[in-house]
């Protein structure tokens, strides 16, 4: 019995290096850090671009080829960046502001919403 057990754990670890992961990179805008791969679509803060407009984002902090080989940026590389189509300008969900002073009538209510962008990922 121990040695199906063996031959099923070496199936599954040689089946897991088989796979091959995507390259990716992780990509610095907005104030934000996204891990990113093409075809990807990832909601940013509004950034001042026409809807179907290409636009570059060049603080890229690291990028993976897929293959197990990972650059590091110190902070940024130099040289690299990701394209991204401008797919949609948008507003996320209501965020409602609620404050209340107990015993003292003082009640307040508010609310935001952010503007955003939708980005396709093109390349890295």
């Amino acid at each position: 019995m121990s040695e199906n057990t063996k031959t099923e754990s070496a199936t599954t670890e040689s089946a897991a290096n088989d796979v091959e992961c995507k390259p990716y990179a992780v990509v610095h805008t907005s104030g934000r850090q996204f891990r990113v791969s093409a075809g990807d679509k990832i909601l940013v803060n509004r950034l001042t671009a026409d809807v179907g407009a290409t636009v570059t984002l060049e603080e890229v902090l690291a990028i993976s080829s897929g293959t197990g080989d990972l650059k590091l940026g110190t902070p940024m590389l130099t040289g690299a960046s990701v394209k991204a189509k401008v797919l949609a300008h948008s507003r996320a969900k209501k965020v409602t502001i609620f404050k209340k002073r107990r015993r003292k009538g003082y009640t307040k209510k508010q609310g935001h919403r952010q503007n955003e962008t939708t980005l396709l990922i093109e390349s890295i």
